[in-house]
């Protein structure tokens, strides 16, 4: 175990031995470390923190501490991590509330660049990439392999959908469907992320089915009801069809359109 002698581990934190603690890092009591992490210089994990394996935190990151929520009264509430995780410097991660379910989680293999913030109750999936200044509110929900572009907002409970991207800026208070990208303040749908479509390798014949669901639902005149209905009834057993009509039908703050 490689512990610099001027960090500060306190006594019953779990820190794996092959983990690697910089200079005055701060490790609190309730910090469990999995294998392979690495804590630069000036980092602080406080609070009931798990992170799993082969997770980097940069310098001056605080993953852990209570929320930014005048409710929140002290009830003990964790941050669970994955694994494969970066934190650039001064990203914050704070732990979930008793009403927003008690947990903050963060998948593995994603980028959390700098001064990126994610509030309590947050649930991010896999993959995903929050640039620089990237802020979201509590209990926002990304899916997997979402990526949100520099200093881009999102509004308390808002959902994004797997593959969404928002584009620089924007400022997103309704829920982002999969696959879409939205721009602007108030963020409005810009069209398909093809792009990160073709990375994450879908066939020609889903980017197809999903332009035609995005035309389905986006740039005809029917209702979003009779869309979805529609959808699900010519091509709801198609996997990725289902997923974009189960995600749409679970939105609470409406649809960004």
């Amino acid at each position: 175990m490689a512990i610099h002698p001027t960090a500060v581990v306190a006594p019953g934190a779990e820190v794996h031995p092959s983990c690697e603690v910089g200079p005055y890092a701060v490790i609190g009591p309730q910090v469990r470390l999995g294998p392979d992490c690495r804590i630069g210089a000036h980092a602080v994990i406080e609070g009931d923190t798990v992170l799993g394996a082969g997770n980097r935190v940069f310098p001056h990151a605080v993953l852990g501490q209570i929320p930014q929520d005048l409710k929140y009264g002290g009830e003990p509430t964790k941050l669970v991590v994955g694994d494969r995780n970066q934190f650039r410097e001064f990203t914050t991660a704070h732990v979930g509330t008793a009403g927003g379910g008690g947990v903050t989680r963060i998948g593995s293999g994603c980028l959390f660049m700098a001064n990126a913030h994610v509030a309590h109750d947050c649930q991010v999936g896999d993959g995903c990439i929050l640039a620089n200044s990237v802020a979201l509110a509590g209990h926002v929900v990304l899916e997997d392999h979402v990526i949100l572009g520099g200093l881009s907002g999102v509004h308390q409970f808002v959902r994004l959908g797997r593959y969404a991207f928002l584009a620089a800026g924007s400022v997103v208070v309704m829920d982002v469907p999969p696959y879409c990208t939205v721009q602007g303040d108030r963020a409005r749908l810009a069209g398909l992320n093809t792009v990160g479509l073709q990375r994450a390798g879908f066939t020609e014949a889903q980017g197809g089915r999903i332009r035609a669901a995005y035309r389905k639902l986006f740039r005809s005149k029917l209702k979003l009801e009779e869309a979805l209905g529609e959808l699900r009834a010519e091509m709801g057993a198609e996997p990725e069809i289902a997923h974009l009509v189960a995600f749409l039908e679970g939105s609470r703050r409406g649809v960004t359109r």
